[in-house]
């Protein structure tokens, strides 16, 4: 039977909302507002002469993602977070069918498949995994939280989150799985996992690594595509092969020194504008940006991420529960990693994996499975226990 509110019940119901809405963290929502603003802002510099007289082709693309996000933002603030820990199974399932929908629809772009095309769109199923397999690994975490010490819990975890890992390193794609695996690493530490198990997990991980680059390469056994290879070798021999393995780490670092303190300009930035700096919207974003806004413009770039970054870390501490702190807790650092290793092979430091730089990359699945992950923790926050601020 449905209840329908009189103008007696208003008067209660209208505190609640105010409540609700006070409890928000309006400097983590105004932080990130600021950043897609900041990155859109550099999207139009970035891509002003990609498309012949259409100045504004990826600008309006970014603006509609930008609108689905902060929709899909409000939907979630609304969704109580217990319910995604009820339904962690569906999540899960929901998880596997989106990876596997990869195989059966996309097509082979560039020796991987990641992309579904909608029409004049493209959809990710990978990025929006990054969400999901979050919220599906916390719900399984905290209804075991109390049991971690036992190593079969954690094994449990691990076996569950190898399957959406696996899937997608066999797109392949090497910096999607990555992320998976720094939520995975951040879920278990915030829910409290032992010392002794995260090491040897750690342990295992780095056997992993040494297996895959070295030992089974040298039975025959090729796990990592030609590509990917290439550019764990140029990241560890720089020189090696300055016009063609290394040849857009090379551009990227020269676009980023040419930025100066206060950057070139967009007409000036002939690194992207001439396009000697590839792929200069999406992988190597942050190299662009900093060409054309020079140091003080990617500083306050970095400065709002890091902004984005303590005001997430704060949800956690006042998360009213195991699972929104466990949520919490890898979709920041999830978010994080991007972050570094993003902005990390666009100077050189960490190897190229195709991460996108989160809400400056064009890219709708990014742009809209962020926005949706921001709306979660504000959720969390909205719901946690406060003690004062």
């Amino acid at each position: 039977m449905l209840d329908y509110a009189s103008s007696r019940s208003l008067p209660r119901e209208q505190p609640a909302v105010l409540a609700f809405l006070r409890r928000l963290d309006w400097v983590l929502f105004g932080a990130v507002a600021a950043l897609v603003a900041y990155g859109l802002w550099g999207v139009a510099g970035i891509t002003r002469h990609d498309v012949a007289g259409n100045e504004l082709y990826y600008v309006v693309r970014q603006a509609i993602a930008i609108g689905l996000g902060f929709a899909g933002l409000l939907l979630v603030l609304a969704v109580d977070p217990d319910r995604f820990r009820r339904a962690q199974k569906p999540i899960f399932a929901a998880t596997i069918a989106l990876m596997l929908l990869v195989f059966a629809l996309a097509d082979e772009t560039r020796g991987s498949k990641r992309w579904i095309d909608l029409g004049p769109f493209q959809f990710q199923p990978s990025e929006f995994g990054k969400l999901l397999f979050v919220l599906a690994l916390a719900g399984f975490l905290a209804d075991r939280v109390r049991r971690l010490d036992e190593a079969r819990v954690v094994l449990g975890a691990v076996g569950l989150a190898a399957i959406p890992i696996l899937l997608v390193f066999k797109q392949p794609d090497l910096g999607t799985s990555l992320v998976y695996i720094a939520a995975l690493s951040a879920c278990l530490f915030v829910a409290g996992a032992r010392w002794s198990h995260l090491l040897a997990l750690a342990v295992v991980g780095l056997a992993s690594i040494v297996a895959v680059l070295v030992l089974l390469p040298k039975v025959g056994v090729e796990l990592l595509e030609p590509y990917q290879k290439e550019r764990l070798t140029g990241f560890t021999n720089p020189d090696l092969d300055p016009s063609g393995t290394t040849y857009n780490v090379t551009q990227s670092i020269t676009a980023i020194g040419s930025g100066g303190l206060d950057g070139r300009g967009v007409d000036g930035a002939t690194q992207t504008r001439l396009d000697y700096l590839p792929e200069h919207a999406t992988d190597f974003v942050f190299a662009s940006f900093a060409e054309q806004r020079g140091f003080l413009g990617a500083a306050l770039l970095l400065g709002l991420y890091l902004l984005v970054v303590w005001r997430a870390l704060r949800v956690i501490t006042v998360a009213r529960d195991a699972f929104g702190a466990i949520a919490a807790g890898g979709i920041v650092f999830a978010f994080l990693f991007q972050v570094f290793v993003n902005v990390g092979m666009t100077m050189g430091i960490a190897p190229v994996t195709g991460i996108p730089l989160p809400f400056v990359t064009v890219g709708g699945s990014s742009m809209v499975v962020n926005l949706l992950a921001v709306g979660v923790l504000l959720s969390i926050h909205a719901r946690g226990v406060h003690r004062g601020r």
